[in-house]
Order: structure tokens, then C-alpha cells, then sequence
């Protein structure tokens, strides 16, 4: 499926895509419930995964929301506590162990997140979309690997057959920045997405993990997939490991509702 960005004679995102019919899932690589989320999606809810559309979510770096603002936008999102920090180390456990899965805990280090989320869209214009989504997350939470290593995105990029070395300078490339990436942020910041894993279905949104069971009733019983439904965006098929994090785990980690568990984490 080949997810389009609406923009107005502003070249901001159109206020119609807040009311997109085609159901939207926000995805993004550094959030534990969002890779639980994409594990039901495409365990539980395949044909759900099918009728979705698949919108990559990161934190700008400074650069990035320089950008938004020039658009008269910003980026959703507020700092977590240490104490909401601890507590996702137990509710993640909880929720791996009772669905089969072993998460192995990443370390980030002045992580920059354009690194692993820019590259999304070469793929995505390769027919690649899926199998990278994939192969990322299965990097980062089932292999414990740094996703902000550009290293890493060089390697899974090469196992995919694209470009390693554009892959790898996603992050640097003016027009990916400029073009797909900072659309992505508007749209996220005009849907109101403000954590992840987050779900769109016309007006109605919903927030975290223990909301999809929802986001799937709502999709199931409307008319059917979007007219955007296809091969490019949506994963189709597919997907861990343990130790004890360190504090600098969760160091970027941020979300907008201190007291809510299924959120941004």
C-alpha cells in the first residue's frame, strides 16, 4: 500500500487527513508497545494489517522540528518520568511473556531516530516497505542491536538488496528530509498523534496496546479496506531474547500521559 500525504497550497498536510476513512497505524521502532503492537497486528489481526495504512512516527532531532515549525506545526510529545521508565521494564515483561515473546533489551546512546526511520521510505519505494519494518524491529527488540548505528541500517539494508550506503545516510539526505520525512511528521502532528502505537479510524483514535482489540472491532465493522490497500506499506506476514536494561535504555524514551501503560514507551 502506498501511503500519500495530503498537502494544502502551504505545503502543509491537508486538515482532511484527520478524517482519513482509511485506517492508519502509527508505527515507530523505538517503542517496546509499539513492536507489541506490530507482533498482534500480525499475529492476531492479519487482515486488519492488511486494511491499514502504515505511518512511520519519530522523535525530530532539533533539525527536524526546526522544519515542523516553519509549517506552523509541532511535534506532539512530552517527557516521561524515571518512575513510568521503571514501571514499562514490568509491563513489558508482562506483556512479551504472555504472548510468547523474549525481548532483548537495546541500549540507545544519542540515539537519532531519523537514522532507522528515513530509511523506511526508500524501501517503501521499492516495494520493500514490509520486509524492512520487519527486519527492524526484529533487530532492535529481538536481537538487541542499535537501530541508531548506521552500521546496522547498512546491514539490514543489504540484506534487503537496497542501497546499503544511501540507507545508512538516510538521516543527511536533504530530500528525504524535506520530502517524505517531514511529511510524515505533519501528518503525525496533524492526526494529534501524540504517542505510539497509535490508531486512526476516521475521527475516532486510539492509544496504546490495550486500545487495539478497539481499533480492530471499528476497522472490522466498517466497509471494508481503504483504496489504499496493496503491497507497499503494509506488512503482510511476519516476526526475541532478556537482560536487564541499563538507565540509559529508556534515556530518549518520552510520553504524553505520565500514568497511562499502554502508550509511548
Amino acid at each position: 500500500m502506498s501511503v500519500m500525504y495530503e498537502t494544502d497550497e502551504r505545503g502543509g498536510t491537508d486538515v482532511a487527513a484527520k478524517r482519513s476513512k482509511i485506517p492508519r497505524f502509527y508505527f515507530n521502532f523505538r517503542s517496546p508497545y509499539s513492536w507489541i503492537a506490530y507482533r498482534d497486528l500480525m499475529d492476531r489481526y492479519p487482515d486488519v494489517a492488511q486494511a491499514v495504512e502504515w505511518h512511520p512516527w519519530w522523535e525530530p532531532d532539533a533539525d527536524g522540528e526546526r522544519r515542523m515549525a516553519e509549517q506552523r506545526h509541532h511535534f506532539p510529545y512530552t517527557a516521561m518520568s524515571r518512575e513510568k521508565h521503571l514501571y514499562i521494564l514490568q509491563d513489558v515483561r508482562r506483556l512479551t511473556t504472555d504472548r510468547g515473546l523474549a525481548v532483548n533489551w537495546p541500549v540507545d546512546q544519542d540515539p537519532v531516530w531519523e537514522v532507522p526511520h528515513l530509511p523506511y521510505f526508500l524501501a517503501l519505494d521499492a516495494g520493500l516497505g514490509p520486509a524492512y519494518i520487519e527486519r527492524v524491529y526484529r533487530a532492535r527488540w529481538q536481537e538487541g542491536r542499535d537501530i541508531c548505528d548506521r552500521t546496522t541500517i547498512a546491514a539490514i539494508a543489504g540484506e534487503l538488496g537496497l542501497p546499503a550506503d544511501r540507507a545508512a545516510a538516510a538521516a543527511d539526505d536533504e530530500e528525504l528530509r524535506g520530502g517524505q520525512g517531514l511529511q510524515a511528521l505533519l501528518a503525525l502532528s496533524d492526526a494529534g498523534a501524540f504517542g505510539v502505537p497509535f490508531f486512526t479510524h476516521g475521527y475516532d483514535k486510539f492509544w496504546g496496546v490495550d486500545r487495539l482489540p478497539a481499533f480492530v472491532d471499528a476497522v472490522r465493522s466498517g466497509s471494508g479496506p481503504g483504496a489504499g490497500s496493496g503491497d507497499r506499506s503494509g506488512p503482510r506476514s511476519r516476526d526475541t531474547p532478556a537482560a536487564v536494561p541499563s538507565d540509559t535504555d529508556f534515556a530518549a524514551a518520552r510520553s504524553a500521559d505520565p500514568g497511562h501503560a499502554g502508550g509511548c514507551g
